[in-house]
């Protein structure tokens, strides 16, 4: 009997000693939805256990995500004032720039890549400025207020710039307007090939940023296209992106390997709201191994290629590895 329990535990060694692919919590970042207001934690109902908080409320998040192991956060703002231009994002009273600057003073080793965009900010629920004429974002008027942006959060206490409009020539203009504004020292993680995706669908109710008219085909990454997708991302490491990234992620494992073998840069996936409710629906209704299917399905994101993966399950993950 003995001899037997031994030699499953020598299997069991030898089976970690080959394993070529490993999940590691710091290669995780959390996303969280700051709201306006005081002791607000109010539980998105399409996504079981992620909440938009108020900033008292991320703080203590925060404390909870450290004693995870987890010291990297994504950050989206939404704000109670939109307008046509999003002016909440470009102001140093902005949502997301007081919420930086009170984590920085809070946790100053908490890493925050704070998303750059606008749909959370406008009216209209676009990404930018709109051309009225052709009722789709103004590709230039818009790289003009994502610099701006990017210069404001930078100055809040950022640590990663993460444009994710999928503007023309983006990376180019943020990256030279930090460079000008002193932030020559700030990363961009760029929203390299984000795919026109219906998987957003809950992250839309978490942000509330669906937009109020026609859809988001002009500016963001055609599902069918994979040579484009590619040229999407090399695009933005000539222009100076220090970290790509692939959005979604379960359906475009192809694109996150096809980037992989084309870049040393460091390559990021967002593993997106409807993959995440997804799961969680399936764990309800009792037809998978919730734990089991989550932490394969990570596991799949890092063979395929990705070294960061950006996942609401995250604080899940890092309770199983513990």
């Amino acid at each position: 009997m003995f001899r037997r329990l031994r030699r499953l535990r020598l299997k069991e060694n030898l089976r970690e000693l080959v394993k070529e692919t490993r999940l590691d919590i710091k290669d995780f970042i959390y996303p969280l939805f700051v709201v306006e207001g005081n002791n607000i934690k109010s539980e998105i109902s399409s996504m079981p256990g992620v909440y938009q908080m108020s900033c008292d409320e991320i703080i203590k998040e925060c404390k909870e995500l450290q004693n995870l192991g987890i010291y990297h956060i994504l950050l989206f703002g939404i704000p109670s004032h939109k307008d046509s231009c999003g002016s909440e994002a470009l102001s140093d009273e902005g949502i997301v720039a007081k919420t930086i600057y009170a984590i920085k003073k809070k946790y100053p080793q908490i890493i925050i890549t704070a998303d750059l965009c606008f749909c959370e900010y406008t009216d209209h629920g676009h990404c930018g400025i709109l051309d009225m004429k052709l009722q789709t974002v103004d590709n230039d008027a818009t790289l003009e207020i994502l610099a701006q942006q990017a210069i404001i959060l930078s100055n809040s206490g950022a640590d990663i710039i993460a444009p994710s409009t999928m503007m023309d020539g983006m990376v180019l203009h943020i990256r030279t307007q930090l460079d000008k504004a002193g932030f020559s020292h700030i990363p961009i993680m760029s929203y390299s090939t984000k795919f026109c995706s219906a998987y957003y669908g809950p992250f839309r109710e978490a942000a509330q940023s669906a937009p109020n008219f026609g859809d988001r085909k002009s500016y963001q990454e055609d599902p069918s296209n994979r040579r484009e997708a590619i040229l999407e991302s090399l695009n933005d490491e000539a222009e100076g992106a220090d970290i790509l990234m692939v959005k979604p992620t379960l359906a475009y494992l192809d694109i996150v390997r096809d980037i992989r073998e084309r870049t040393l840069l460091p390559l990021a996936v967002y593993n997106v709201s409807g993959e995440y409710s997804m799961l969680k629906a399936a764990q309800k209704a009792g037809v998978i191994d919730y734990e089991k299917v989550m932490l394969e399905t990570m596991l799949g994101f890092k063979r395929a290629g990705a070294d960061i993966i950006i996942s609401y399950h995250a604080k899940e993950v890092a309770k199983l590895l513990k």
